[in-house]
């Protein structure tokens, strides 16, 4: 069996890699009850049809959204009812419903389409354990999600690749979208327990899923300066290019503990190639988010 630190996570660890700004940038997750096995891409799993997962595809793309498969961790019985969710990350809820035919899925369409009175705010928490697309998310992101299981107080679930395989464990606080990633039993139940208590964990945060990879890096930065504070004390991200790829200027609205505006300039820095996950053919370079001016600001004129 490999060493587990020698894997692409414990690599990371050792380097050092830079979490802010690595979380999946989306306005909405579509998640699917599937016991497994999940192949490498997660919707050529058995029992979904090609049809069905074509329409979901299309629909997704269309409203910024990104489908994960999920299951409950540990020894499961197979149920022949299942549950799919639509989660708003933007408006912090989250939409649920059942299926036994893949065709049942395409109820998730409308919902995801369509505005609704019809939510739930109530938490879950995801841990990637997705073991055929990294090693890590398995060997790291199973016990977690089994610990988590036992005394988070939450639904918790296990879901396919939600991206940084190297920051396994990654676990998803929903419905506002918070992305951890570096986390072990002990250290996801602190930052879990902390996150639902509301206050969020800026040294395992990779960002908010609702805001674009520059102003996660901004609003990490701004929890380590003022707070910490609860997941939606940033209320919203406007980033506007000034150098395409490599440099961006951030204001963030927020509310307290964080100032009610923060502005920051960020720069993109190449770092030196490395094996970034366990199925990596090759070296390749990540990028680091540099937040620079990082800087409480007046509210801007206008409404």
């Amino acid at each position: 069996m490999a060493d587990v630190d020698a894997l692409c996570a414990g690599a990371a660890l050792s380097r050092q890699d830079p979490r802010p700004g690595t979380a999946l940038h989306v306005r909405r997750f579509l998640l699917i009850e599937h016991p497994g096995p999940w192949p490498f891409h997660a919707l050529e799993a058995d029992g979904l049809e090609p049809e069905v997962v074509a329409a979901l595809v299309t629909v997704t793309r269309r409203a910024g959204a990104r489908t994960l498969l999920i299951r409950r961790p540990g020894r499961r019985r197979v149920q022949e009812r299942r549950r799919w969710g639509v989660v708003d990350v933007v408006g912090g809820r989250s939409r649920w419903g059942t299926w036994t035919e893949p065709t049942d899925l395409l109820a998730a369409r409308a919902v995801l389409e369509s505005p609704s009175d019809d939510w739930s705010d109530e938490p879950l928490v995801l841990v990637c354990a997705h073991g055929r697309h990294d090693t890590c998310c398995a060997v790291r992101g199973r016990p977690v999600a089994a610990a988590l299981a036992g005394s988070a107080g939450v639904p918790v679930w296990e879901c396919t690749h939600v991206g940084g395989d190297r920051f396994a464990a990654n676990v998803l606080v929903l419905p506002d979208g918070a992305l951890y990633g570096g986390l072990d039993a002990p250290s996801a139940d602190h930052v879990v327990r902390r996150h639902l208590e509301g206050a969020v964990s800026p040294e395992h945060l990779r960002g908010s899923s609702r805001l674009a990879p520059a102003a996660q890096a901004v609003e990490v930065a701004a929890h380590h300066r003022w707070g910490p504070g609860p997941a939606d004390a940033v209320e919203s991200g406007a980033v506007v290019v000034v150098e395409r790829g490599h440099r961006w200027s951030v204001r963030l609205r927020c509310r307290a503990p964080l100032p009610r505006v923060v502005e920051a300039r960020v720069v993109a820095h190449r770092r030196e190639p490395a094996v970034l996950t366990c199925r990596a053919p090759a070296a390749a370079a990540s990028v680091e988010y540099v937040v620079e001016d990082l800087h409480a600001a007046d509210l801007p004129d206008g409404p």
